[in-house]
């Protein structure tokens, strides 16, 4: 294969940053004068930025809007009746709902209230989110492309319904750099207590064609929160840190010898493995956490690898300047029993996702930390399958659903977006998984546009070719 002229030349200009030494120099003063910009293509923000980190507590299999944020009395009057077929139109359905000609509506079996100053209507299945109702801004109408679990996943993660591209969390840490030199910038946390129904793979938070150093680092439960990360039994600090010296040389002949960035990036996570060393136990250690505080998030608190332990844990690590937290919790996929389903999901993590919010509140960090809760699409109008009084399963839906985003530059106590009276299309402020990531990056203070990359040929970004910054939503 011939070489393309921009691929000769980028060979050529990193063979001169290996060779010029005042130019690394240069590059690593910047970097110890402006820590926030370490290891950021972009240096700075290209506008004052709200937020300057991130936690998106992700719940994966499709949380229904109908049981949780968006109150529909009309299917509860309709209880069993057949969904008009016009409100379906043409639009495709998953092959599970079985007879379509007949699609039993199915009402919240639970009940709505008005909380806050805002007067957000919340279900009683959150009694906690409905305490932190003026703290969060609820978007009804959502709407994304995929209609099954992985690519709706690797959709809302990556920007892209194949996979293969880099996480939201590897863009922020490629474009923006880490705030913290002893800790990744990008760390995700997986629920232990949820359910397995839908699986999770490590390519949801992969760095995809970036650069490696940006790929998500996963925390686990236990005493090895990170594996291999501790020295085996008789290597000291000081011979691994010899060790490390050895082989950054040999590492460093090679890069200039093959021109690989991958080797650069090899060196860098070698080095950050070695600083983690110290900064993992001491991030993940709870032990000089107050009692109020473990009562805060809820009895699972202290019990690790949990949701709210993991929440707990998403805290510390902001405290530490961590960039992006990304949180995943399954079992949100109610094909049937939806009222057990979700009352046992909704148990398992409200107390621990408004605690969140209000330990971050009370510490003077929701104001430059943005909260995401939601997950990949929402749950069908009808029932899938027999219905009765009090048990119905709900569908896949991606045409209209909610999440809700606090702190971090977004308005509080604010509700975005409207829905028809069966919860089924938007009738008014749409918004896109793109424009959820342009959003989200516009609160971090980057031009979704601008974040690009080049690869075979093409530049890439997390919104492919679309997304608008969804300004309604701003504080």
């Amino acid at each position: 294969m011939t070489p393309t002229y921009d691929h000769l030349m980028s060979f050529t200009r990193r063979h001169f940053l290996g060779r010029a030494g005042l130019g690394l120099g240069a590059l690593a003063l910047k970097g110890l004068l402006d820590p926030a910009a370490a290891g950021g293509l972009l240096g700075s923000p290209h506008r004052p930025p709200r937020a300057k980190r991130v936690i998106y507590l992700f719940q994966a299999g499709g949380p229904s809007h109908l049981e949780t944020f968006d109150p529909k009395p009309l299917l509860r009057q309709r209880h069993g009746q057949p969904l008009p077929k016009e409100i379906i139109g043409g639009q495709r359905l998953s092959t599970m709902s079985g007879n379509q000609s007949l699609l039993p509506m199915a009402g919240s079996f639970k009940e709505f209230s008005k909380h806050g100053r805002c007067g957000m209507e919340i279900s009683d299945l959150l009694p906690h989110t409905q305490a932190i109702a003026d703290d969060i801004c609820l978007i009804r109408t959502m709407h994304t492309e995929a209609i099954n679990h992985d690519p709706a996943i690797t959709f809302f993660c990556s920007g892209n319904q194949v996979p293969g591209r880099p996480a939201m969390g590897a863009w922020a840490s490629y474009g923006l750099g880490s705030l913290n030199d002893n800790l990744p910038a990008f760390i995700v946390l997986v629920s232990k207590n949820a359910s397995r129904d839908q699986p999770l793979y490590s390519r949801l938070w992969g760095s995809g064609f970036l650069p490696s150093e940006h790929q998500g680092v996963q925390f686990r439960p236990g005493k090895e929160p990170v594996l291999y990360l501790t020295n085996p039994e008789g290597v000291s600090p000081h011979r691994r840190r010899d060790m490390l010296d050895t082989l950054a040389e040999l590492n460093r002949d090679q890069a200039a010898h093959e021109l690989d960035p991958e080797v650069h990036a090899r060196i860098a996570q070698a080095e950050m493995a070695f600083r983690m060393q110290t900064s993992v136990p001491e991030a993940t250690d709870f032990s000089k956490e107050s009692e109020e505080t473990f009562r805060l998030y809820g009895p699972d608190a202290k019990t690790p690898g949990t949701y709210a332990a993991n929440c707990l844990l998403a805290r510390r690590l902001i405290e530490r300047d961590v960039r992006f937290v990304q949180l995943f919790h399954q079992g949100w996929d109610q094909h049937g029993d939806l009222p057990g389903g979700i009352s046992r999901q909704c148990q398992q993590t409200d107390q621990a996702s408004a605690a969140l919010v209000t330990d971050l509140k009370r510490r003077g960090l929701l104001e430059d930390t943005l909260v995401i809760w939601g997950g990949e699409f929402g749950r069908t109008a009808y029932s899938q399958g027999k219905i009765s009084a009090n048990n119905y399963g709900r569908d896949h839906h991606p045409r209209c659903f909610s999440i809700w985003m606090a702190g971090g530059g977004v308005k509080p106590g604010h509700t975005h977006g409207l829905t028809d009276d069966f919860g089924y299309n938007i009738l008014d402020g749409a918004v896109h998984v793109h424009d959820l990531h342009a959003t989200l990056l516009h609160l971090l203070g980057v031009d979704h546009e601008r974040l690009t990359y080049k690869f075979q040929g093409r530049y890439f970004r997390l919104t492919d070719i679309a997304g608008q910054v969804v300004k309604e939503i701003l504080g």
